[in-house]
C-alpha cells in the first residue's frame, strides 16, 4: 500500500498544494515552522479521519478561512482508492471513499493503516493512563471493527451513566432500577473489552521487547503490564460496591476506562527511572511493534511517518532504524527533517527510490 498523490486546500498553513510521491522514501525538508509535520498530519488525517496533533477539527483550518479539504489517492493491492476529508462551517465532517461519503466515520478506520513515530511526543510514557489506553485502543480499533463498535458503545453508556449518577448526587436520591440497565451494559462490555485487550497484549509484548533490544543494543530489559479491575475474581460485585463512591465523586469508578498499561525498565517504572534516551527508544519500539502487528494481521505494510526523529535520537539508535529501512522492512516512508544535509547523508547509498521535497511557507517543491 502507498500514497500516490496528496492535495491540500486551506489545511493548516497550506493555502493549496498538490504533489505526488515515491512508493518508497519521501523526505520533507525545510526550516522549523515551514509545514513539514502538517504534511504528515494530513496523511494521518486521511487514514484515521482525525489529526494526530490537534483533536479540534476546526483548528486545522487555515487562519482566516472557512473550510479545509484533503484528498489522497492511495494504491492498495493494485487498486486505486481516493479518500477525501472535508470540513465546512456548521456541517458535519465528511469522509468520502471514491466519491461516496461514509455514513459513519468508524467505517473508514482500518482501511489504510498508518504508524506515526514522533520521539519528542513522550506523553505515552509521562502522562496518565488515558494516553496509553488511547494508543492501544487505536491499534485494536484499526485491526478489529467489532472492538471499535464495543468501545463506542461503552463510551456511550458510560457517558449516560455518569450523567445519571451526577443527577442522583445533586438531587440526593437514588433509583437503582433506573441505573441497572446501564450497569449491566457497562459490566458486560468491560469484560468483553478486557478480554480483547488482554489477548492483544499477550501477542504484542514479545514484538515490543524484541524491537527494544534491537534499538537499545540489549543494554537493559523493559516490560509492559496490563492492569485492569476486570481481572478481579468477581468484577460484577466490585462494580456494584463502587456505587457509594460513584455518588460521592459524581462519576463511574469501575470499568475498563480505569485500565492502564504499565511500562517498566529493569523492573522499575519507566516514567520515573528511564533516561530520556531510554524513554525515546521505548516509544519507538512501541510504534515498531504496532507496525509489525499491522503488517502481520492485515498482510499490508502500513505507511510509516517519521517526524523529526534524526534530531531526537543519538547516532546508535539512528543507525539501528536505518538498518531496518535498508533491509526493506517497511513499505512507504515519509520523513521530516530541518537539516537537509543530515538526511541526505544518512540515506546516502541506500538501495531505494528516494524523493526529496523542499517545504517553505506552505509550498511543496520536488528537488530534481
Amino acid at each position: 500500500m502507498h500514497l500516490k498523490q496528496l492535495q491540500l486546500i486551506q489545511f493548516k498553513n497550506y493555502p493549496k498544494a498538490l504533489t505526488s510521491f515515491s512508493q518508497e522514501i519521501n523526505c520533507f525538508l525545510g526550516i522549523n515552522g515551514s509545514g513539514k509535520t502538517n504534511l504528515l498530519d494530513a496523511i494521518y488525517y486521511l487514514s484515521l479521519t482525525k489529526s494526530a496533533f490537534n483533536p479540534i477539527d476546526s483548528l486545522n483550518i487555515q487562519h482566516d478561512q472557512q473550510f479545509f479539504s484533503l484528498k489522497g489517492l492511495f494504491d492498495k493491492n493494485e487498486k486505486d482508492l481516493e479518500i477525501q476529508v472535508i470540513l465546512e462551517p456548521r456541517k458535519k465532517k465528511q469522509v468520502l471513499l471514491n466519491g461516496k461519503a461514509y455514513d459513519k466515520l468508524s467505517e473508514h478506520i482500518g482501511l489504510l493503516p498508518v504508524v506515526l513515530i514522533a520521539p519528542d511526543d513522550t506523553s505515552l510514557v509521562k502522562e496518565g493512563s488515558e494516553e496509553r489506553r488511547k494508543f492501544f485502543d487505536s491499534i485494536l480499533s484499526q485491526l478489529d471493527k467489532n472492538y471499535l463498535q464495543k468501545l463506542v458503545r461503552y463510551q456511550h453508556f458510560l457517558k449516560q451513566r455518569n450523567a445519571l449518577i451526577k443527577r442522583f448526587a445533586e438531587q440526593d436520591r437514588l433509583d437503582r432500577a433506573l441505573l441497572e440497565p446501564y450497569d449491566q451494559e457497562l459490566i458486560q462490555l468491560s469484560m468483553a473489552i478486557y478480554e480483547d485487550r488482554y489477548r492483544f497484549i499477550e501477542k504484542y509484548k514479545p514484538l515490543l521487547l524484541n524491537h527494544y533490544k534491537e534499538i537499545s543494543g540489549q543494554r537493559e530489559a523493559v516490560d509492559i503490564h496490563y492492569t485492569s479491575q476486570c481481572s478481579k475474581e468477581d468484577f460484577k460485585q466490585y462494580f456494584h460496591q463502587c456505587l457509594q463512591k460513584d455518588l460521592i465523586l459524581k462519576r463511574s469508578n469501575a470499568g475498563i476506562h480505569k485500565d492502564d498499561f504499565v511500562f517498566e525498565i529493569d523492573g522499575y517504572p519507566l516514567k520515573k527511572f528511564g533516561s530520556q534516551g531510554q524513554q525515546k527508544s521505548f516509544l519507538i519500539a512501541l510504534k515498531l511493534a504496532q507496525f509489525q502487528v499491522f503488517k502481520e494481521e492485515t498482510q499490508t505494510k502500513p505507511i510509516l511517518l517519521l517526524d523529526d526523529i534524526f534530531d531526537k535520537l543519538d547516532d546508535f539508535r539512528i543507525s539501528k532504524m536505518m538498518q531496518l529501512v535498508a533491509a526493506h522492512e517497511f513499505g512507504q516512508l515519509f520523513i521530516t527533517d530541518a537539516r537537509p544535509e543530515r538526511t541526505k547523508k544518512i540515506l546516502e547509498g541506500m538501495d531505494a527510490d528516494i524523493a526529496y521535497f523542499h517545504i517553505a511557507d506552505g509550498s511543496i517543491s520536488l528537488e530534481q
